[in-house]
Order: C-alpha cells, then sequence, then structure tokens
C-alpha cells in the first residue's frame, strides 16, 4: 500500500541520511476506507492524488513550524505491506493515519516537492497556518483558508529516489546563496 508522509526539506534530508523516514508514531496519509467512501466515484488514481493531496497541505503545518525550512512542500510515496485500521475517530474523507513503524528509505518511492514557481504562494499559507487552523469568527480566518487553499494550484514535482541526493544539494546551495 501506498502511504504519503508529509515533510520539508530539512526533514527530508534527515530521513534520506538516516535511511529511515519517521519517527514514532508519525502521521501518514493513504486511501483508508473513510477516503474511499467519500470519494465513492472515484477511481485508484483519483483516490492517491486525494490522499497526497492531504499529506501536502499537512506539509505546510511542519513549514509553520520551522520558519527556516525552505518555502516548498514535500511529500514522501511509500510503500508498505500494512497500514493499520483506523481508530474509529477519523472524518468521512480523511486520509490521516498515524504509524508506529519506521519505514525504511528502501520503501520510499518517489518524493514530490514544490517548484520554485511555488515558494510564495506556500510561504503565505505558512505564515496563516494557525490562523487558518484557528477561531472561524477571526476576521482573517476566511484570508488565510484562502491562502492554504491556493497551495492545492500548484502542482508538486515528481522525484526519484537516484534524484533525491542530489536534488537536496542542489536545494542546499541554493540557500547558501
Amino acid at each position: 500500500m501506498r502511504v504519503y508522509v508529509p515533510s520539508t526539506v530539512p526533514l527530508l534530508d534527515a530521513a534520506c541520511h538516516a535511511g529511515e523516514v519517521g519517527s514514532i508514531p508519525f502521521t501518514a496519509y493513504a486511501v483508508t476506507p473513510a477516503l474511499r467512501e467519500w470519494y465513492s466515484q472515484a477511481d485508484d488514481e483519483e483516490l492517491e492524488y486525494a490522499a497526497m493531496a492531504q499529506a501536502a497541505r499537512a506539509s505546510v503545518g511542519l513549514l509553520a513550524a520551522d520558519p527556516q525550512a525552505p518555502r516548498k512542500r514535500v511529500v514522501i510515496a511509500c510503500e508498505v505491506a500494512a497500514v493499520p485500521p483506523a481508530d474509529g475517530s477519523v472524518h468521512l474523507g480523511d486520509a490521516r493515519l498515524e504509524l508506529n513503524v519506521v519505514i525504511p528509505w528502501t520503501s520510499v518511492a518517489a518524493v514530490h516537492l514544490d517548484g520554485d514557481a511555488a515558494a510564495e504562494v506556500v510561504a503565505k499559507a505558512a505564515e496563516l497556518w494557525d490562523v487558518a487552523h484557528g477561531d472561524t469568527a477571526n476576521p482573517e480566518h476566511e484570508d488565510a483558508v484562502f491562502a492554504l487553499d491556493s497551495c492545492e494550484g500548484e502542482d508538486l514535482l515528481w522525484y526519484a529516489t537516484q534524484e533525491i541526493p542530489d536534488l537536496l544539494a542542489a536545494l542546499g546551495r541554493r540557500g547558501k546563496a
């Protein structure tokens, strides 16, 4: 089963060098029964895209918590043997699950990452993350949710696992320029 792990460039770098993804427990996204029920007319590809989109949104939250990270959403796609059943607390349409196993780097299938053109949109969404998830009576809440939703208009680029070390090196060089 494919799971999508929200990440950031520094977390991706750490996972690549450690040879494993995640620290127990951690949140991942997949085609869960709740997601499948919500999108009952969707095919498998559409369901996978929906799960990845939820992971990309969660990546914005990780960026909000790390102001030094490059403003790029990162999603690590991994193949795992089994996913634990939902504990009953998930909402219809939710692809989120908590994993209690570390995923070896050899199980990483690909990495999805924003291109440079998305940096401004992603940065704005990360800046407003807390407002978007806070009090709905806040007059800035609607604009913050719009900023977060705007990220979904930005396509994530696909990278094969063998490309990740070179990608990280290139991103590191840009960060030092």
